[in-house]
């Protein structure tokens, strides 16, 4: 029941929204869904299966948005400059995020363990948010490897992909600096243009 296990995790994400993550009832939660508990039940098993299946949204969210922000420009320092701006916009905008992004986890927020969890779930979408999360470093990595994709064709050289794949993750760990220190307006154009290298981009 996909349309259910979304209203669920909107209303989650809503309710974490307003209070902590320890003060967020299961109850509450249905309710606000329009479902009843036992559904909630049904979909996530547990208050730690509902996190899981909120981290494990919100990371595929983000990428899906770097999918994008890389498929925005044609150049290659326009897409990896509009990854960076959406990486700290995302961050900025979206607490489990910033978290996910950054290893720090306020107690406002629930703190899934990364590791997979045992799962007795018949849901699918449940067994992969049971799955393994992904780690600040997890994260970086995705990205940088769907920018090399993105920028790299077929006729890059294994010498240049290497280079390619230093300055793809030098920009994502660059928009992660911004996240905890933001820059001014424009300064993250700014400072991706400033710190690739020319025969990369």
């Amino acid at each position: 029941m996909p349309a259910a296990r979304e209203s669920l995790l909107d209303a989650a994400y809503t309710a974490l929204a307003r209070r902590p993550w320890s003060a967020v009832r299961m109850v509450d939660v249905a309710a606000a869904a329009g479902v009843s508990r036992q559904t909630l039940y049904n979909e996530f098993g547990s208050k730690e299966g509902l996190a899981r299946a909120l981290v494990r949204r919100e990371a595929d969210g983000y990428l899906a948005g770097v999918e994008r922000a890389l498929a925005t420009h044609t150049d290659p320092c326009g897409r990896l400059t509009a990854a960076a701006e959406w990486t700290a916009s995302a961050a900025r905008d979206n607490a489990l995020v910033r978290a996910m992004l950054t290893g720090c986890w306020s107690e406002r927020l629930p703190a899934p363990t990364l590791a997979a969890v045992p799962s007795s779930s018949a849901v699918p979408a449940q067994r992969r948010a049971d799955g393994p999360l992904p780690s600040p470093g997890d994260l970086v990595r995705i990205v940088r490897d769907r920018a090399v994709m993105v920028l790299g064709g077929p006729g890059t050289a294994k010498a240049d992909d290497c280079e390619l794949a230093r300055s793809c993750e030098f920009v994502v760990r660059l928009a992660l600096s911004c996240v905890a220190a933001p820059p001014g307006e424009g300064g993250i154009a700014e400072l991706v243009r400033g710190a690739l290298p020319g025969q990369v981009i």
